[in-house]
């Protein structure tokens, strides 16, 4: 028996790569909801983060392309060559899909680890802008009388819309 695959509590931007050695109905069957746990030996995976697909439905773009430009992985922690020989139907397995608890995963004997890889984060680094405009508060402000100025013009808008709204309303019952 193999040792299991452990998922620390919390892990996240993780992915795992299975290969699996199964007749198409097989693999195939394993979309249902509850299977891949199942064939997993865990309980509770979220069903939206496990991909079950036949490698020839990547057709030109090939699992190296998916998983880089589709899944966001660095080329530098992939071996091509590995993953070019791989044929038949494979499994991608999220982080997310253990809810950030702690799992031991005993895979059955035809699921067969590829391959675990990180997904780049996202860079919220910025460089500082130095122009004055960019300050928080550099915007100019508009004085005390400009601000009562407008909304004076704002009141007397509304006052003289509504006051004609009134003055048809009223010629409209007298005629």
């Amino acid at each position: 028996m193999t040792d299991p695959l452990v998922v620390a509590a919390g892990e996240h931007a993780v992915l795992r790569l299975f290969s699996l050695d199964m007749r198409p109905e097989e693999a195939r069957f394993l979309r249902e909801p509850g299977a891949a746990a199942q064939i997993l030996g865990v309980c509770g995976l979220d069903p939206d983060q496990v991909e079950i697909f036949p490698l020839t439905d990547l057709q030109d773009l090939g699992l190296v392309g998916y998983l880089t430009e589709g899944c966001g992985l660095s080329l530098d922690q992939l071996d091509i060559a590995k993953l070019d020989a791989l044929t038949g139907w494979v499994m991608l397995l999220r982080s997310k899909a253990f809810d950030g608890q702690s799992m031991q995963l005993r895979p059955n004997p035809n699921v067969l680890l590829v391959g675990v890889y990180t997904e780049d984060g996202t860079d919220w680094t910025a460089q500082h802008i130095p122009t004055k405009s960019a300050q928080p508060y550099s915007a100019q402000r508009k004085s005390p009388r400009q601000i009562r100025s407008d909304a004076r013009r704002i009141g007397f808008g509304l006052f003289a819309v509504i006051m004609t709204l009134i003055i048809l309303a009223v010629l409209k019952v007298a005629l």
